[in-house]
């Protein structure tokens, strides 16, 4: 009888392990980070200001560097705002999928977008970060293209 319950128990044991080993086997590639003491952003719009958040990666890390500018950024689509920066980004680029709105990424690697809509694409970007808030943020950027200032917070 104790070896039946002995062995119940190892059993159990390697079923929880096996789903705990799923959970943690996620490719590294496919986790983004937020630092534990997250980078904020300041960004205004008009005279809207929105606070971001920016990942704890690379592209976000050299996106920070070049704090503060200002940009025009061109209306696409109907639910995104871009910029076409004239130097490259490190980037490692994932699929699109659901994309939310107030989402700040880089498509190939030197167009910062920041979306304004919802969105469910098959386009690849890297992840910078997102805006904390989005409140206001569709009556601020409008429907045409919009000065936008980035900075440390």
């Amino acid at each position: 009888m104790k070896m039946k319950i002995l062995i119940l128990i190892i059993l159990i044991g390697i079923q929880f392990s096996a789903f705990a080993k799923d959970e943690n086997n996620i490719p590294a590639s496919n986790i983004i980070q937020l630092n534990r003491n997250p980078i904020k952003l300041k960004i205004t719009i008009g005279s809207t200001v929105f606070t971001a958040t920016l990942y704890n990666n690379p592209t976000a890390t050299a996106f920070k560097a070049r704090l503060p500018f200002t940009v025009n950024m061109i209306e696409l689509n109907g639910n995104e705002k871009y910029y076409d920066f004239p130097k490259a980004f490190p980037t490692n680029a994932s699929l699109g999928g659901n994309i939310k709105i107030g989402d700040l990424m880089i498509y190939g690697n030197n167009v910062m977008v920041l979306f304004y809509k919802n969105v469910d694409t098959s386009y690849s970007y890297t992840k910078l970060g997102f805006i904390d808030n989005t409140h206001r943020l569709v009556s601020a950027l409008g429907s045409g293209n919009v000065v936008v200032k980035f900075e440390n917070y």
